[in-house]
């Protein structure tokens, strides 16, 4: 894959709301909408269980069936978000169901792999600052919260400044959108050039 003709540097947008600890992968995205053979169509799939009831209906409870969060870039979330199966059909569905962030209080490790190689950028911040988001986010629905990458922090409604961690090489990958083969060949001319030393000390380790 190639990168992005232009820099993604922040997200701004709505932020939805579902601060639910221990939201696991198979919740994100449940298992009978993994017989696939692509990508396409898992925003159908997405907190199915979450968003519809036993008989198929919209839940009227459910934030992301509200249309105050329709739209939203921006998903607000609990403690270990994305714990549970390592499948990396819950950060696709994230994506096509429109998000471009998620903010909680920690990732489980894998979904965390999964996301950023992905592009999926996690933002993590305290409890205590999410917790003024979250009431931004009710309280405002309307309002945009905006996520600058470059400066790794995240804007409150008031104001408010939180900045969070975030790797050298993530960032590089969700500013420039590239993905782990992007970042590889972008390493090519020093990969070529040790290739080239290595052999010239070692020339019987060379393919004929």
């Amino acid at each position: 894959m190639s990168a992005r003709s232009t820099r993604l540097v922040d997200i701004h947008g709505t932020a939805a709301p579902l601060p639910i600890d221990n939201l696991d992968t198979d919740q994100i995205m449940p298992k009978q909408f993994l017989r696939i053979i692509d990508k396409a169509g898992l925003s159908e799939g997405l907190l199915y269980d979450l968003r519809f009831d036993a008989q198929g209906a919209l839940r009227d409870d459910c934030v992301l069936n509200q249309p105050a969060y329709r739209g939203a870039r921006i998903l607000l979330g609990g403690a270990n978000f994305g714990c549970g199966s390592s499948r990396e059909h819950a950060v696709w569905g994230l994506q096509q169901g429109g998000f471009d962030a998620i903010v909680a209080p920690s990732f489980a490790e894998i979904f965390y792999s999964n996301a950023m190689n992905n592009r999926l950028l996690l933002v993590q911040l305290e409890r205590e600052q999410i917790d003024v988001l979250l009431r931004d986010a009710i309280a405002h629905p309307a309002a945009q919260l905006r996520i600058d990458i470059e400066q790794q922090t995240v804007t409150s409604v008031d104001g408010l400044v939180f900045p969070f961690p975030l790797g050298a090489r993530h960032k590089q990958m969700v500013i420039e959108g590239m993905d782990t083969i992007d970042l590889t060949l972008a390493s090519l001319p020093d990969i070529e050039a040790f290739e080239r030393d290595h052999f010239a000390r070692h020339p019987w380790a060379a393919v004929l």
